[in-house]
């Protein structure tokens, strides 16, 4: 029962760790901004493309041996091609959603762990002495400077009077 318990409690540990929480909100994030991503690249990237050639980049292709076009599709028969514009389409859907984790999660997080740690520093400082630890050092002092004349009577800590002092 003690092992089991002490598993759990490892899993725990584990699952609350900085960097398993941060990836679990990355992987969440980057999913639910998939479909918005994917909107900003086939509706504003692909036609600015479009401006250039297909608005399509799935048919931004390159052949490598002799390739057959069939003439009503526009398909590729036969030959060994490689599909760069899906590659360019994924790569774009990428860099808009990491910027977006980026900008919206992570640039935010570490803005706030930053001031929590600076929060723990002045926290952590040493704390200043009471009033009356300072009063008591001044009366220290005050006492530890007094040099008593013949004609003056001495005092004894605690009771104010006039000091003498020679120069």
């Amino acid at each position: 029962m003690s092992e089991s318990k002490g598993v759990l409690q490892g899993f725990k540990e584990f699952l609350m760790r900085g960097n398993v929480i941060e990836l679990a909100v990355a992987v969440v994030v980057g999913a639910a901004f998939t479909n918005i991503v994917n909107a900003v690249v086939k509706g504003v990237i692909n036609p600015i493309i479009g401006a250039l050639g297909s608005q399509n980049l799935d048919n931004y292709k390159a052949c490598l041996t002799t390739c057959h076009v069939d003439k009503k599709t526009g398909v590729f028969t036969d030959g060994i091609y490689i599909l760069w514009g899906s590659v360019l389409s994924s790569a774009l859907t990428f860099l808009i959603t990491a910027a977006v984790v980026y900008f919206l999660m992570i640039l935010p997080m570490n803005k706030w762990k930053e001031r929590q740690t600076a929060r723990k520093q002045v926290d952590a400082g040493p704390l200043a002495p009471t009033e009356i630890e300072l009063l008591t050092e001044i009366r220290d002092a005050l006492i530890a400077q007094r040099i008593p004349s013949p004609s003056t009577p001495s005092f004894t800590s605690g009771s104010i009077g006039t000091q003498k002092t020679q120069e």
